[in-house]
């Protein structure tokens, strides 16, 4: 019975950890651009996202305990998720030599 348990609290501990680093990273590589990629790119402003991954990322570790499946999580989650897969490529793109 508690073997069930343990393995349970390792998958939400491994999630809580993948989703993390995903929200740290997004952020992060938001901060690594200029502001004048992100207008070029037709995408929200430089503080728009940084705040949006940075209040993200804040709750994330606010909320640390509750696991990867709480509201907050989860919209911090998608917005990373859409800078990582939308916003990043098209700076990407620009930027590139």
């Amino acid at each position: 019975m508690y073997d069930v348990f343990a393995l349970q609290g390792l998958i939400t501990l491994g999630a809580t950890l993948v989703l993390f680093v995903l929200k740290a990273w997004a952020f992060v590589d938001s901060l690594s651009h200029r502001a004048e990629a992100f207008v070029a790119a037709d995408k929200l402003t430089k503080p728009a996202w940084t705040i949006i991954l940075g209040v993200s990322l804040a709750a994330h570790m606010l909320l640390w305990g509750s696991g990867p499946i709480n509201l907050l999580s989860l919209i911090g989650t998608v917005a990373a998720i859409v800078y990582l897969v939308d916003v990043r490529p098209a700076l990407r793109s620009l930027t590139r030599r």
